[in-house]
């Protein structure tokens, strides 16, 4: 799993790309919450997912904590259509703004 940080405006977007598992989350969990800013907004650009498995979604729901409690707006963007399904599938969906594109996340955590 690669994860890229890069800022646009306010907002930082973090890019995560290739598999969100249980031999990945714990690393990815440490890197992100590292990553997500004290204050201005996240975005998470899921573009480069390629799978998640259940680990990966306890990873979401953990930043979404993390964020909350930092009171920084948080979106996800770019979900392939698989993590989307299971996303959708087990309610976390509802946690998150989902948008299709970084842009539009930008837009949306700015406005």
């Amino acid at each position: 799993m690669e994860l890229a940080k890069y800022m646009r405006g306010r907002v930082t977007v973090l890019a995560l790309e290739g598999e969100l598992d249980s031999a990945t989350s714990g690393e990815a969990r440490k890197r992100i919450s590292e990553l997500v800013p004290s204050d201005g907004a996240a975005l998470l650009d899921l573009g480069g997912m390629t799978y998640m498995s259940s680990a990966g979604l306890r990873v979401l729901l953990l930043v979404y904590r993390q964020v909350r409690q930092l009171g920084v707006p948080l979106a996800l963007a770019r979900l392939n259509p698989d993590v989307a399904e299971v996303m959708t599938g087990t309610g976390f969906i509802d946690f998150f703004t989902v948008v299709d594109s970084v842009d539009d996340g930008v837009e949306a955590l700015s406005g």
